[in-house]
């Protein structure tokens, strides 16, 4: 099953569209799923067989999107040998069908000479030409052709090929992807130093985004993809602008995003006051560093913001150490009560995996200590961003024998995952104890992610000494500091947990 990323299309499609990538949209197919969902869901003997009968009829369909569907419900059931039997009759049965058509693409993907990519993907055209398929809303069916465009206009902007870069974005055609598009190309210009590229694709992209935000278009989940980047794109756009000092546009932008945003966001906080600061309204700025430093959501870059504007609104540093020491207090009091509402009590799936040192650790073993898991993967920055934090609060409890922290790498993307991780942690010098969670020979499923029902990385879970989840928490952003304060924190409830 080695294929089944670009097969299911859940490698580079958006969440909303991983049943749309293989049924085409067609409500017929909408129906299926629906039926094939409700009797997953039951335990009736009567209706496992209905749905054995029912994947059986799809998997023999004469039709592409049905064995597709049916390929797909075999893998969520982990039936790996189904899944690759129907992917096999697939592509004999429709060589230029759709999955024909994305595993070919693959080829483009994995091309990293681009002047080679090119001549891929013009193959790949002229084999499974965009009009041979049904057209759909939004240009939804080109969403597979813009891929490989984008993957190539982002391919020459790192290489700062800004002609060819323009030329391959500019072939887009699904428009209610064209924003996300537009904006990983304005990334790339941005990282290379090219702001005045990164603006006119921001800009680009926030105005696509825009479009969708009125309903003209449609309530399809499209229509809702597009339109949920606006706010992040005005923010993005704003930076741009500051960064060119273009201060005046920049605050238009921004506050589009800040009064569009229903709770505050520390990144957009921070933007604000630069903003702010920069126009000589010091006092504004310093009440919205105020709010972020507050909020725990502060990184470093913003505390230090914020010490500059409470300098400038004071005066003077004086009192700054003590105003500090207070946020922090009322920081951790807010915490405190938040978590006594976050509290649960799930038995922990017990596992046995390896370190990378070869020792065997079994959960159940552990039983009388807390255990704090972390969910990982080398490929995902959110999680080697927390990393540091993770790194203070080992340090922490490194003398309490009674706390355990486990790093657990998953759904790994590379042919040696164990060495992958071992030279990501090694680099860093992070003393963390590593266990692997490696795909499944058979099924292709990471087990021990998948038994903690995990959807998004990186993800913790603090469990106390009798073998319970105590707390969940997915992703990273803010300080250190908070960031161990809270973990702190849970450890400290999950100890008394009884």
């Amino acid at each position: 099953m080695k294929n089944l990323k670009w097969y299911l299309g859940i490698t580079l499609l958006p969440a909303f569209m991983a049943g749309h990538a293989v049924a085409q949209g067609k409500a017929n197919a909408d129906s299926t799923r629906m039926q094939l969902n409700k009797l997953m869901a039951s335990k009736e003997p009567a209706d496992r067989k209905a749905l054995d009968e029912r994947l059986k009829a799809l998997a023999a369909s004469d039709k592409e999107e049905e064995m597709s569907i049916a390929a797909n419900y075999y893998y969520q059931l982990k039936n790996g040998k189904a899944t690759d039997s129907i992917m096999n009759a697939e592509l004999i049965k429709f060589p230029r069908g759709m999955q024909a058509r994305n595993k070919e693409e693959s080829v483009i993907f994995n091309t990293k000479d681009m002047n080679q990519a090119v001549i891929a993907y013009e193959a790949w055209i002229k084999k499974f030409p965009p009009e041979s398929y049904p057209s759909l809303p939004l240009h939804e069916d080109r969403v597979s052709y813009d891929y490989a465009r984008s993957y190539l206009a982002n391919g020459y902007a790192k290489q700062k090929n800004v002609a060819k870069a323009n030329y391959y974005i500019g072939l887009l055609e699904a428009d209610f992807w064209k924003g996300n598009g537009y904006a990983g190309l304005a990334e790339i210009f941005y990282n290379n130093g090219d702001l005045n590229n990164a603006g006119i694709y921001f800009k680009k992209a926030m105005e696509v985004a825009g479009s969708f935000t009125d309903g003209k278009q449609g309530n399809s989940g499209a229509a809702r993809f597009a339109a949920s980047g606006y706010l992040g794109l005005c923010a993005s756009y704003a930076k741009v602008l500051t960064e060119q000092k273009r201060y005046n546009e920049a605050l238009k932008y921004m506050e589009i995003a800040i009064k569009g945003t229903p709770t505050h966001r520390a990144d957009f906080d921070y933007r604000y006051a630069q903003i702010l600061s920069a126009l000589g309204r010091n006092q504004e700025a310093f009440e919205r560093m105020d709010e972020a430093v507050k909020s725990g959501r502060a990184t470093e870059e913003m505390s230090d913001l914020f010490k500059t504007l409470y300098v400038k609104v004071k005066g003077s540093a004086a009192g700054l150490e003590a105003y500090q020491a207070d946020i922090r207090k009322g920081y951790i009091a807010s915490v405190e009560k938040r978590l006594a509402k976050e509290l649960v009590k799930e038995p922990a799936a017990n596992f046995t995996l390896t370190d990378l040192q070869g020792n065997k650790v079994t959960l159940s073993d552990l039983r009388g200590k807390v255990v704090v898991l972390d969910f990982w993967a080398t490929w995902c920055g959110p999680c080697k961003a927390s990393f540091p934090a993770m790194q203070m609060a080992v340090d922490k409890y490194k003398n309490d024998p009674n706390v355990k922290f486990l790093f657990i790498h998953t759904w790994e993307k590379v042919d040696n995952p164990t060495e992958d991780a071992r030279a990501y942690i090694n680099s860093m010098k992070y003393n963390f104890q590593v266990l692997m969670d490696t795909k499944d020979p058979k099924t292709r499923v990471n087990n021990v992610v998948s038994s903690y029902k995990v959807f998004g990385i990186p993800a913790k879970f603090i469990i106390d000494k009798n073998g319970d989840i105590r707390f969940k928490l997915t992703g990273f952003d803010g300080s250190k500091e908070a960031a161990v304060d809270e973990l702190s924190l849970m450890i400290e409830a999950a100890k008394r947990a009884s």
